[in-house]
């Protein structure tokens, strides 16, 4: 396929033609939309010195939806054409059944853009990202003799949406991914650590091939591997925390960002249902959900039902004060879409979902914070984790971790898992630094096994008496 800009209707479907069994599918219905997608990606994997993984995806297809009240018509297929169109239809049509409903308005229009529209990649050469993938492997090991492994990485795609809904309207949008990682595993004596680095966004692969930026990658990756080969036993037990700014928004992000989006409230099933307008965190504690920021992972200029995204505020000096909504769900609820309705690819139904979720900083240093450490741990990267969205409850792993006594931090610890509840977390906040940074970009979201790209962000922060489940007592 050509990789001229997606135009569906005038290479594969009449417009016209779609528009009029869109018209026909959504008849009765509440809200609905004709959902095209074309997307490419390439990856490139480097490991001990030979690329071990080459390979590049082109996909194309629709996704036709039909809502009435809380049941979604959706059918989906790779062929854009309009005999495939109308067996959708078909399907789609078992949602709405007698019909009877009034269709919600369509979204406003916009003239954002947060991104570029150029193709990532076509803007490297092949052997270009090659090269730079060997570079790094030999950089990364003249920087330390203790290194034994070097894994890196380079992706880019470029997905490309069009929104057809039944007034006509027709949005879309153009959208770039990258992203670069550096892995390396070190040994000394018999023992060995790991540390890795990455980051990308909505841009070019330019920046990312620079030597200045995966230099710093790879320096990174490897002061986080040395960092572990010291790190004594995590001890275990209740204890104050310190959480380092930017990634670590990644706990904000699963203990409470996913029990503020809309459909578990209107279910009932978050832990923070029936708390609208209700002190649901420590005073000074803002929380937001930006999809306009430009250039990042998390942005999108709309989302996937063609609503713009938007800057919204989540919890407000301690004060719940919205949920992040897609159509259907803010329709139940009686409230305004939010920019928040999106899915993996055309093969998916739209749910809310996040975009880049932060919380914003405060007057105090982060060296102060750390100061009032009596006898905690300074958590500055983390891992894996797992939340029970019902309850808040969340385990999270922490990559790089100080034990601090008398507000000294004092040496790495390694084996240390946080245990708690988001809506305990949040309560708990005591301290709140000025150095609210976002992460490097490189977060991915899941959702009843949907995936897409997500941006998260804090300052230091203190939270008092969180449970740390570590190797020893």
């Amino acid at each position: 396929m050509a990789d001229a800009p997606f135009r569906p209707f005038e290479t594969h479907l009449d417009r016209e033609t779609a528009l009029n069994v869109l018209q026909n599918a959504v008849s009765g219905a509440d809200d609905g939309e004709l959902f095209l997608e074309r997307k490419r990606s390439e990856g490139l994997l480097l490991d001990d010195g030979r690329i071990k993984q080459a390979s590049y995806d082109a996909s194309e297809g629709f996704g036709l939806r039909a809502v009435r009240g809380e049941v979604a018509g959706y059918a989906h297929a790779t062929e854009i054409s309009e005999s495939s169109l109308k067996r959708a239809a078909e399907t789609t049509r078992l949602a709405v059944g007698d019909g009877g409903g009034v269709m919600s308005p369509t979204p406003s229009g916009t003239n954002k853009k947060l991104y570029t529209d150029a193709d990532p990649i076509a803007g490297t050469t092949f052997p270009v990202k090659v090269e730079t993938l060997k570079e790094i492997d030999a950089f990364t090991r003249d920087l330390d003799k203790r290194v034994v492994q070097v894994t890196a990485s380079i992706a880019a795609s470029l997905q490309e949406v069009s929104i057809l809904r039944a007034d006509g309207t027709l949005a879309s949008d153009i959208r770039p991914m990258t992203r670069m990682n550096v892995s390396v595993i070190v040994e000394e004596n018999g023992r060995r650590e790991s540390g890795s680095a990455g980051g990308g966004g909505r841009v070019g692969l330019d920046g990312l091939i620079d030597p200045a930026n995966w230099q710093a990658k790879a320096r990174e990756a490897l002061r986080i591997a040395l960092v572990n080969l010291r790190a004594e036993p995590a001890p275990a037990g209740v204890m104050d925390i310190v959480l380092g700014p930017g990634w670590p928004g990644i706990l904000l992000h699963e203990a409470v960002g996913h029990g503020l989006e809309g459909d578990f409230n209107r279910k009932g099933s978050s832990a923070f249902a029936g708390l609208m307008g209700q002190r649901v965190a420590a005073p000074g504690v803002t929380v937001l959900d930006d999809g306009t920021i430009p250039d990042r992972r998390g942005s999108i200029t709309i989302d996937d039902e063609g609503t713009p995204s938007g800057k919204n505020v989540l919890i407000e000096d301690g004060i719940l004060v919205g949920y992040m909504q897609d159509r259907q769900n803010a329709r139940l609820m009686g409230v305004e879409p939010t920019g928040n309705g999106r899915r993996e690819s055309y093969a998916h139904i739209p749910m809310p979902r996040m975009t880049n979720t932060y919380m914003l900083g405060g007057d105090a240093t982060p060296e102060s914070l750390v100061g009032d450490l009596k006898d905690g741990l300074y958590a500055v990267g983390f891992g894996g984790g797992q939340v029970d969205i019902t309850n808040g409850k969340f385990v999270f792993s922490c990559t790089e971790a100080y034990r601090v006594k008398n507000g000294k931090v004092g040496a790495p610890v390694k084996g240390a898992t946080l245990i708690g509840d988001g809506a305990t977390a949040l309560q708990q906040i005591r301290g709140l630094a000025n150095d609210m940074a976002l992460d490097p970009g490189m977060g991915n979201c899941g959702k009843q096994g949907q995936w897409v790209p997500v941006g998260v962000g804090q300052p230091t922060v203190l939270i008092g008496g969180l449970t740390v489940g570590g190797a020893a007592a």
